[in-house]
């Protein structure tokens, strides 16, 4: 197949403002959003089968979507940095509600087939990349970048949409909560506002009324945004069956109940025991030395877990990164899966609100705002989540056939969760590594003896052919 560039020919670009006009907001950003400004945009996308003759599918997705941005209205705007006098100084940003708007790119793809997008072997191939906008664009950039922009792009036997969404507007709970709505507007023809909860607007403080912007000891954000050109990765998804991970767990809780470690056993939970197989068996791939301490992080919502807590539908950035106790390399492999998924139990247990409010007065002391350099080359970092409702996306032609991402915040050691297609409490990882690592994780005879073929993929490829 040819260059990407040849492949993926865009036909149009436009622009999609709320429906209905709305007075003027400026809506401030919180700790947490400011410390993704150098983040990059989300890139998440769905694979869906072809939609029927009779539905021009840009335009049915642009109607829904003004619809749709009537509700989410921040979600069409634009950040805005404001400088502070003397003699406290320094900035705050927010998101200037004016609607501006947020685009949709309709492209083609007239060479490729669903199936040269979803090999037998469940590598990712590059060409995936190229249908996504925005690809080196990092979230500062929403300043003069829409906050959200759609390609559809038809190939074809489907339509992938790839989704790219500013991180420093919100999280992922939200972000998917946002094309839950959207879909279900789709759905109904563009004839009423989403059932689901509205999004809540009001920014989280620890100190309750106090709605005064965040402001940052800097006179210019942009000297600390770094673009940083990540090494050459490749990509695997790997299909764990609900049944599977079943086994993991009571494999994990065995160990720990050999061990005495009664209470960890008792707390076992499927994310624990996925999240010790792959970072034992990514450790084992890197052959790091004997000595080299590693550690399991994971994106962590912070919604439940504040008192009192943030509703559900809190519409902007509330997530961490927890981390387990540092291990050596060597420690890690020989104490066992058990202990290593008790290890992430104990870091997630440790997330309360205490913890919480200590970081977030931390980072108000001396702010940060994150880039790859703050990833740990030895660990291994879980992202995404299987409790976001991808497969809820429904435009009205029917279910996706899969989901995936584009190449952005992609680093060696990233594992992002996705639910099953089927459902039932099945996961997808994708597993992010370098090619010499990959190469050796093929090898992994505990992660392969984990791993659940997945048997529906052939029968949707072969429901698939026109």
């Amino acid at each position: 197949m040819s260059s990407a560039a040849a492949v993926v020919r865009v036909v149009s670009r436009r622009t999609v403002k709320p429906a209905a006009p709305r007075p003027r907001e400026s809506i401030p950003l919180t700790s947490w959003d400011l410390s993704m400004l150098s983040a990059d945009y989300i890139q998440k996308g769905l694979l869906f089968p072809p939609p029927p003759p009779c539905l021009l599918v840009v335009d049915h997705l642009a109607a829904a979507l003004s619809t749709t941005l009537n509700t989410y209205y921040p979600v069409a705007g634009r950040f805005v940095t404001h400088n502070h006098p003397e003699p406290e100084g320094g900035c705050s940003v927010s998101i200037d509600c004016d609607g501006q708007g947020v685009q949709i790119v309709h492209a083609v793809a007239d060479a490729v087939t669903v199936a040269d997008l979803l090999p037998p072997d469940a590598h990712v191939p590059p060409l995936l990349h190229s249908f996504f906008p925005l690809g080196d664009a990092v979230n500062y950039d929403g300043h003069h970048l829409p906050l959200f922009v759609v390609q559809v792009t038809h190939l074809v036997d489907g339509v992938f949409l790839a989704f790219v969404y500013n991180h420093a507007l919100s999280d992922g709970t939200a972000f998917w909560d946002f094309l839950n709505a959207w879909a279900e507007i789709a759905r109904a023809s563009c004839l009423a506002a989403p059932t689901s909860p509205p999004p809540l607007f009001n920014r989280w403080s620890p100190s309750p009324g106090d709605g005064a912007p965040v402001v940052l000891p800097y006179a210019d954000l942009s000297e600390l945004i770094e673009r940083l050109q990540p090494p050459l990765l490749c990509e695997r998804m790997l299909h764990f069956s609900s049944e599977s991970l079943v086994a993991l767990k009571e494999r994990a809780r065995q160990e720990l109940l050999a061990a005495g470690d009664t209470a960890g056993a008792a707390a076992l939970t499927r994310f624990q025991a996925l999240s010790s197989l792959l970072w034992r068996c990514i450790t084992r791939a890197r052959r790091l030395p004997a000595e080299q301490q590693t550690m399991c992080r994971a994106a962590i919502n912070n919604r439940g877990r504040l008192q009192p807590a943030l509703p559900r539908e809190y519409f902007g950035n509330s997530i961490y990164a927890i981390s387990t106790e540092k291990v050596q390399a060597s420690e890690l492999v020989e104490r066992g899966h058990g202990w290593a998924a008790a290890a992430v139990g104990r870091a997630v247990a440790a997330h309360t609100d205490a913890d919480i409010r200590a970081r977030v007065a931390a980072w108000e002391v001396k702010p940060i705002i994150y880039t790859a350099r703050y990833f740990d080359p030895s660990g291994v970092m879980m992202g995404s989540s299987p409790r976001f409702d991808m497969y809820g996306c429904d435009f009205g032609w029917g279910k996706a056939l899969a989901a995936r991402s584009g190449k952005a915040n992609k680093m060696d050691g990233k594992a992002s969760l996705y639910p099953g297609r089927e459902g039932g409490g099945s996961i997808d990882a994708e597993v992010v590594l370098t090619p010499h690592h990959m190469a050796a994780l093929d090898d992994d005879h505990e992660l392969w003896a984990a791993v659940t073929p997945d048997h529906t993929l052939p029968l949707l490829l072969n429901n698939n052919k026109p």
